[in-house]
């Protein structure tokens, strides 16, 4: 466990070549997993099945962002916050997917907006990029929502696909020395993603209406059925 949480903590600053290489930890089945996970999650992620993408995603930010946090705001950072905020993220994540967008969203224009204010006024800066950004987001959660899953989703199926084919080590070392080949194929698909799940497929709301639809054409049909059963007989 302890390789990747320190390769976790590449994620935790500007290192795209530590950001790529967190493929060599991943077995091949491991890789090939990751692509199909990534791939479900590029074409269906920010549906109803975002509240399993939530969980452990809010776990995610909670080991990421904690630290950050805390050095930024000039608080002390007890080693065991993280994972404590970890647990509570992903538990929230499940319960209530829409607070995992809240601080998803939140915590880095927070972070922004701190960076602008600079150092003296860090706190008045955050809060307002938090709660806004946070805010924004909830109100828009299922594109948010779409945008977050293809992201994920992209990012597991590049990470997946060079595990994967790890086997072909002269072409996968080649590929992982140019981090940046690697992080801008990861934002086409999920470019890609989040069109195809915000433009083409339907909105929860829409998939209850449609398939309400179609029940009420077939017991329509199945009544006609019986009717002309009747009359015929």
């Amino acid at each position: 466990m302890e390789p990747y949480l320190q390769a976790l903590k590449a994620y935790q600053t500007f290192n795209p070549s530590g950001w790529v290489a967190i493929y060599r930890l991943l077995p091949m089945w491991a890789g090939i997993l990751s692509c199909a996970l990534g791939i479900i999650l590029l074409l269906f992620g920010g549906g109803r099945m975002f509240r399993a993408l939530a969980g452990p995603l809010g776990a995610l930010i909670g080991l990421g962002w904690t630290g950050v946090l805390l050095t930024k705001l000039g608080q002390p950072l007890d080693p065991r916050l993280p994972t404590a905020a970890a647990a509570v993220l992903a538990v929230l994540g499940v319960l209530f997917p829409p607070a995992v967008i809240f601080v998803g969203v939140g915590i880095p224009l927070g972070l922004l907006g701190g960076e602008i204010a600079g150092p003296k006024d860090y706190l008045l800066g955050f809060v307002p990029g938090l709660l806004l950004g946070g805010l924004v987001a909830v109100v828009v959660h299922r594109q948010v929502a779409a945008i977050l899953s293809s992201a994920v989703g992209a990012w597991l199926l590049v990470i997946g696909a060079l595990a994967a084919l790890h086997q072909f080590g002269g072409l996968v070392t080649a590929m992982a020395s140019q981090p940046w080949g690697v992080i801008i194929a990861a934002g086409l698909f999920a470019l890609a993603g989040s069109v195809y799940q915000i433009a083409v497929r339907p909105s929860p709301e829409e998939a209850e209406r449609q398939a309400a639809e179609r029940q009420k054409l077939q017991q329509r049909k199945a009544e006609q059925k019986a009717l002309e059963k009747r009359w015929g007989a």
